[in-house]
C-alpha cells in the first residue's frame, strides 16, 4: 500500500510541483491550500505523512501543529517555509514539526527528508492496520497500543493492562489472545471485583463435592476451563490478601488446588490481568502482594484516556454508530452532524470509551430517523462545552446567553495573544464570524 501524504500550502505552483514530484516518487499524495482544510482532511482520513506550510493567511503551520498534536495526532510533520530564519524553525519545532525545510527546496533534498521522516516513524510499516478484538484508532497513542499488543502477543509472557476505567482494556486482552499461538484455545475473562471472596476462589479454582455448603457436586474452575487458552483477570487491584496468595502459587507453580482438595491440578493458561489502580502505590500501602505485582507485571500495556485521543473521536463514533445500525435496528442512515461531532470531540469524556458509547446510544434514540444535532446529546456534553470544562479551552458551541458568549470569544483572544485566527480555532468558528461578533459586542475595544 502507498504512503499517503498530505500537502498543505497556500502557493499553488508549490503544491503542483510537489505533488507530481512525490507522485512520480510513487507516494499517494493529496495537498490542500490552508490550515483550516488541513486539520479537516487529517479528521477525515490517515496520512503517513505532512509536508506543512509555516506561514498561511488565517490558520498557520504552528497552530495546525498545535491543535493536531492537542488531539492526539501522530502523523510525522515536515514543516516548510519561505522565511528560513533561526527562529521560523525553533517555533516549527516547539510546536511539534518533526522536521523544517527552507524554500525553494531542492527536490532530492525534499525527497531524502520525506523518506527519513516515513522511516522514523514510531509505529512506521503497517502499524496503522488495526489490531483484532474490536479496537478502533489512528492517533499516536493507540498506535503505540497497538505496537504493544503486536510485540507481546507472540510471547508466553503475562501482561499488566493498566489504565482508566472505560478505556478498552478487555479488548486488548481479547487482542493479544487473538494474535497468539493460544488463539484457537478459549479466553474467559472474569471481573474480580464483582464477586464476593469465597465465590471468586470457587470460579477461579473450582471445588470439590461437600467443600462447602451448596457444593453438591464436583466442579471445575476458569483456570480449568481456559487451560490451553487466555485468562482475564479484570480489576485485579480488588482481589483480597488471601486470593492474591492463591493467584501467586498459580503463576509460579502453574498448578492449583480446588476448594477442598488436597491434590494440585496443573494448568497450561496465559494470565492477563487488568486494573485502574496504581498498583506500586497498592504494594508501598501494603494492600497488595509485592511478590504477585512483578508477576503480573511483566509487560505492561498502559492505556490511554480518551481525553489524550481526541483525534480517534469520530472514528470511535462511526464505529458506535455502525454497530447500532447493524444489531439494534437503528436508523440506516444514522449520522452524526458536524457541530455535535466537534461538541463530542471537545468533552473530556471522564468515562472514557464506555461513557461515549453510551452517550451516543442515548442520542441516537432522542434523533429517532434524523442525524444526531447537537440537542440529543446528554447536558453534560453540552453544559461543559458552554463552560469550556471540554478541554479547557472556551470553544463556541451555541452558548446560552449574549454574556456567555462574549465571555467565551474574550478569554479565547487571550489565550492566543490576540490572534485572531486562532482565536477562531480555539472558538469552531470562522474568522468572518469572529469579526462580526467582535462588532457585535465591541469587543475591539476592550482587547
Amino acid at each position: 500500500m502507498k504512503d499517503r501524504i498530505l500537502i498543505v500550502d497556500d502557493d499553488r505552483a508549490f503544491r503542483v510541483s510537489t505533488s507530481e514530484l512525490l507522485r512520480q516518487e510513487g507516494y499517494d499524495v493529496r495537498s490542500v491550500a490552508n490550515g483550516q482544510e488541513a486539520v479537516d482532511a487529517l479528521r477525515a482520513a490517515n496520512f503517513d505523512i505532512m509536508l506543512l506550510d509555516l506561514r498561511m493567511p488565517g490558520l498557520d503551520g504552528v497552530n495546525v501543529v498545535t491543535v493536531l498534536r492537542e488531539w492526539g495526532e501522530g502523523v510525522p510533520i515536515l514543516m516548510i517555509s519561505g522565511f528560513g530564519t533561526v527562529d521560523a524553525a525553533v517555533d516549527a519545532l516547539h510546536a511539534g514539526a518533526d522536521d523544517f525545510l527552507t524554500k525553494p527546496v531542492e527536490p532530492d533534498v525534499l525527497i531524502d527528508r520525506v523518506a527519513q521522516l516515513l522511516e522514523r516513524r514510531p509505529s512506521a510499516r503497517g502499524s496503522d492496520a488495526p489490531v483484532p478484538g474490536g479496537m478502533v484508532g489512528r492517533s499516536a497513542a493507540i498506535r503505540m497500543v497497538f505496537d504493544a499488543i503486536r510485540l507481546v502477543a507472540p510471547t508466553e509472557a503475562t501482561v499488566l493492562i493498566t489504565g482508566e476505567t472505560g478505556t478498552g482494556k478487555e479488548l486488548v486482552s481479547r487482542s493479544v489472545h487473538q494474535l497468539s499461538e493460544r488463539a484457537k484455545g478459549p479466553f474467559i475473562a472474569v471481573n474480580c471485583s464483582a464477586l464476593a471472596e469465597g465465590i471468586l476462589e470457587s470460579e477461579l479454582f473450582g471445588h470439590l463435592r461437600g467443600a462447602f455448603t451448596g457444593a453438591h457436586r464436583d466442579k471445575a474452575g476458569l483456570f480449568q476451563a481456559a487451560d490451553g487458552g487466555t485468562i482475564f483477570l479484570d480489576e485485579i487491584g480488588d482481589i483480597t490478601p488471601a486470593m492474591q496468595h492463591r493467584l501467586l502459587r498459580v503463576l509460579q507453580e502453574k498448578e492449583l488446588k480446588p476448594v477442598g482438595s488436597v491434590e494440585s491440578v496443573g494448568v497450561d493458561v496465559r494470565v492477563i490481568a487488568a486494573t485502574n489502580r496504581d498498583l506500586r502505590a497498592e504494594v508501598a500501602a501494603g494492600r497488595f502482594r509485592e511478590d504477585l505485582f512483578y508477576r503480573l507485571n511483566v509487560f505492561r500495556i498502559e492505556l490511554p484516556p480518551l481525553r489524550d485521543r481526541r483525534s480517534d473521536v469520530p472514528l470511535l463514533v462511526e464505529h458506535c454508530l455502525e454497530t447500532l445500525r447493524k444489531r439494534n435496528g437503528a436508523n440506516p442512515r444514522l449520522s452524526c452532524s458536524p457541530f455535535a461531532m466537534r461538541m463530542l470531540q471537545a468533552y473530556a469524556w471522564p468515562g472514557n470509551i464506555r461513557e461515549l458509547f453510551a452517550a451516543l446510544q442515548s442520542a441516537a434514540i432522542r434523533a429517532g430517523s434524523g442525524r444526531i444535532e447537537a440537542q440529543h446529546l446528554p447536558e453534560e456534553v453540552r453544559a461543559s462545552v458552554r463552560t469550556g470544562n471540554g478541554t479547557g479551552e472556551e470553544r463556541y458551541r451555541g452558548y446560552k446567553s449574549e454574556d456567555d458568549e462574549r465571555a467565551a470569544i474574550v478569554a479565547a483572544l487571550e489565550r492566543s495573544d490576540g490572534v485572531r485566527a486562532r482565536a477562531a480555532e480555539l472558538l469552531g468558528m470562522g474568522r468572518t464570524t469572529l469579526w462580526r461578533k467582535l462588532k457585535q459586542y465591541g469587543i475591539e475595544e476592550d482587547v
